[in-house]
């Protein structure tokens, strides 16, 4: 049985074709128009009718990074393309002819981890995408979690810091400020601006300016500014993995997203942080911390099994 998932992000399209295994027969990818709704569904109904040429495909899973409604049909808001109260689920169908269903993209990367990935055979999952903010998906029970109006597990905006950075979202004190790719930068860049000593090696590869590519290499080279920067990122993950467990309780974590790539230089700590700062520690299991094993696509496998499962 062949269901096709598609990942819209805020300047791409990517799409596969997807077997009953989670394998991936096809893939293709697309640009994305991010400042026009009705070109990205027609984007979509592009790369499913390249990818249905030939093929028997039942249905067609999309993972969209935005407020998905509790239908799996609307994306009521989305930060990084123009959706507002976007009927994407009926616009899609209506250009390709098949059954289709959408889903937040970080939820439709949460259930490819659970159902193949690093999270087989785990029935309570929290999966975290760090890359420019965090995005979360909760399997639970085996069943992917949503909450009442579909907009649950948007944990990167848990306020962790009264008062803090503000955020994209509107709030401030965001964990995606202080834990995500973003904040990483940031932290780097105000320790090398207070202390340019430390940090002469990450100055020297950023010269104009540092992003993210600059502080993982510098770190890499024992830069003490980034290695510094890194320290701090992973505390705050380890903090709110803490805070989601007492809450939640999950039996793994599964860490993905552009930053997971230099896990080396902040895993350790971040599960260090985690078991220090649980509540009821050493009266309880620890929760294991794993890596994505799909990378970038979980989400497209995900989309398509949910497709699947409609």
């Amino acid at each position: 049985m062949l269901t096709i998932g598609v990942d819209i992000g805020g300047t791409k399209v990517a799409a596969g074709v997807v077997d009953d295994n989670g394998e991936i027969v096809e893939h293709t990818r697309r640009p994305t128009a991010a400042d026009r709704p009705d070109l990205v569904a027609e984007t979509v109904a592009d790369v499913v009718r390249e990818l249905s040429a030939g093929r028997d495909i039942e249905a067609v899973g999309v993972g969209a990074a935005g407020f998905v409604d509790e239908t799996r049909s609307m994306v009521r808001f989305a930060p990084n393309l123009a959706w507002r109260e976007e009927p994407l689920q009926k616009k899609i169908s209506g250009l390709v002819g098949l059954p289709v269903v959408i889903e937040n993209d970080a939820n439709a990367m949460a259930w490819g981890e659970t159902r193949f990935g690093a999270g087989r055979g785990q029935s309570h999952v929290i999966c975290l995408t760090l890359g420019t903010g965090i995005g979360g998906g909760l399997v639970f029970d085996g069943a992917l979690y949503r909450g009442r109006w579909g907009m649950g597990a948007e944990l990167g905006h848990m306020q962790v810091l009264p008062g803090g950075r503000p955020c994209g979202c509107g709030n401030v004190g965001c964990w995606e400020q202080y834990a995500s790719g973003q904040a990483l930068v940031k932290e780097a860049r105000e320790i090398a601006a207070a202390d340019p000593g430390r940090a002469r090696t990450l100055l020297g590869l950023a010269g104009g300016k540092i992003e993210g590519e600059e502080v993982t290499e510098a770190a890499q080279r024992g830069d003490e500014a980034s290695l510094a920067a890194f320290d701090v990122f992973a505390d705050w993950l380890g903090q709110g993995m803490a805070d989601l467990a007492a809450i939640l309780d999950p039996g793994c974590f599964i860490i993905g997203g552009g930053v997971s790539r230099a896990a080396d230089l902040f895993l350790d700590r971040a599960r260090r942080a985690f078991a220090e700062r649980l509540t009821g520690r050493g009266h309880r299991p620890l929760a294991d911390i794993r890596l994505a094993e799909l990378g970038a696509s979980a989400g497209m496998v995900g989309a398509a099994d949910l497709a699947r499962r409609r």
